[in-house]
């Protein structure tokens, strides 16, 4: 029993300190997401619009994927802040190239048509499984 107590009390913090810099990392790619982004999407959820909502959900998700794989790759806090940084701007770059090229659908999710919230937020998860893929080996 002592063997697991000594575990616990030695890994608590590191996994603790991983943690909370993945959580800060993730609020930290979620603010740089709404920055970056041509729809105030968190403005229009306020409003009640679904199709904003399912977008920024799936944002977000699409930012915790890739960091979540860098998570569990890495070997120490500074790793996680290297891989996890690499992870983040990857998938804010592909979020903002994403709005350019589909530069309709910003309009149509203000619109709250849910079609192109669908076809975005698919898109942006099909994107970060795969940027969590790269990070993760």
């Amino acid at each position: 029993m002592q063997g697991i107590l000594d575990t616990l009390y030695s890994g608590l913090p590191i996994l603790l300190g991983h943690f909370s810099i993945a959580i800060l990392m993730l609020g930290l790619g979620i603010v740089l997401y709404l920055v970056i982004t041509p729809v105030n999407e968190y403005r229009l959820i306020q409003q009640g619009n679904q199709a904003a909502a399912l977008t920024l959900g799936s944002a977000m998700l699409g930012i915790t994927l890739p960091l979540a794989a860098a998570l569990g790759s890495s070997i120490n806090f500074w790793d996680i802040v290297i891989w996890g940084s690499v992870a983040i701007i990857l998938q804010l770059l592909v979020f903002f190239l994403l709005d350019l090229i589909l530069r309709g659908l910003a309009e149509r999710i203000k619109n709250e048509e849910m079609s192109a919230a669908l076809i975005l937020g698919a898109t942006k998860l099909s994107v970060a499984l795969l940027n969590a893929a790269a990070i993760g080996y």
